[in-house]
């Protein structure tokens, strides 16, 4: 490339740039707010105030929304306001842990099944295998095997979800093993392992990130859904699913106890998919408008 070409590619490409950062701006800038201020409110509040989810006081049980009690009071007299919010850490640390584990699992199992072939055969089975099942039924399986817990349910979102990264980051690896910088580095001597961890893998990370994005927000659906079947963390201990699945019978007597969790795990998985929504704009402006994992 000439120097003139390079200097006419450059401000082309920095205007393309700036142009996927406004497009996607006010979709990352919402989801990225609100999502923020579930986060800080999980962390800080617990701190600033003194909140007591388990704490019963039937004499106060099943009161409406006021100024003494913001959001009412559940079936034993406990605050709707502070079992939310430590039911937020209990959703967000799974869904976190889940999409951590993964990130590492399916970024490796990726990677391996993008640059070998024999690797490929047998990942690429063992995904085929997992995404033939129902997913959420899968979960029901292995809580049903293993038992209800947090790690459990960490454990299941991972192997309901992993394929779908391996997927992304073998696609990655195969759609730039035959690139020109890829070929260049292999014509000097680097190795297949320092290719792909240097040359090839970072360039799928925005891919990824976009995936485990929408697979956070359904690591938050799948705990909820879980937890309201009974198979989530177990009673006392307060989450978004079980919440809901207690406050079934009030519906009609006391609809405060159930609308309070159902609106918090809509606000989250709605911010949430409006960052992945965002990212994929930024990494792929010819997907944009289209919202979902």
């Amino acid at each position: 490339m000439t120097p003139a070409a390079a200097e006419a590619t450059t401000p082309s490409t920095a205007r393309s740039a700036l142009r996927a950062i406004r497009r996607a701006g006010p979709m990352l800038l919402s989801g990225g707010t609100v999502l923020a201020l579930v986060v800080l409110a999980s962390l800080f509040v617990p701190l600033l105030v003194e909140i007591d989810p388990l704490g019963i006081d039937v004499a106060q049980k099943l009161l409406p929304p006021s100024a003494e009690h913001w959001l009412g009071t559940d079936e034993f007299g406990r605050e709707v306001l502070d079992r939310l919010i430590i039911g937020a850490h209990i959703s967000l640390r799974v869904a976190f842990a889940a999409t951590l584990l993964t990130a590492v699992l399916g970024i490796a199992l990726g990677a391996l099944s993008g640059q070998y072939r024999l690797a490929d055969s047998i990942i690429g089975r063992f995904s085929d295998a997992l995404l033939v099942f129902p997913g959420f039924v899968l979960a029901i399986m292995i809580l049903a095997a293993l038992g209800p817990s947090e790690l459990n349910v960490v454990l299941a979102v991972v192997v309901l979800y992993v394929p779908r990264v391996i997927r992304t980051v073998r696609a990655s690896i195969i759609e730039f093993r035959s690139a020109d910088f890829v070929q260049a580095a292999r014509a000097v001597g680097v190795g297949d392992m320092r290719l792909l961890v240097v040359h090839i893998l970072p360039k799928s990370f925005g891919p990824v990130m976009v995936q485990l994005t929408f697979g956070f927000a359904w690591a938050i659906l799948v705990e909820a859904g879980l937890s309201f079947l009974g198979l989530g963390p177990p009673p006392p201990s307060p989450s978004w699913g079980n919440m809901i699945s207690a406050a079934r019978e009030f519906i009609r007597t006391a609809p405060w106890i159930m609308i309070a969790p159902g609106v918090m795990i809509t606000i989250t998985v709605l911010s949430l998919n409006l960052i992945g929504d965002g990212l994929r704009d930024l990494v792929d402006p010819r997907l944009q408008g289209k919202v979902g994992p």
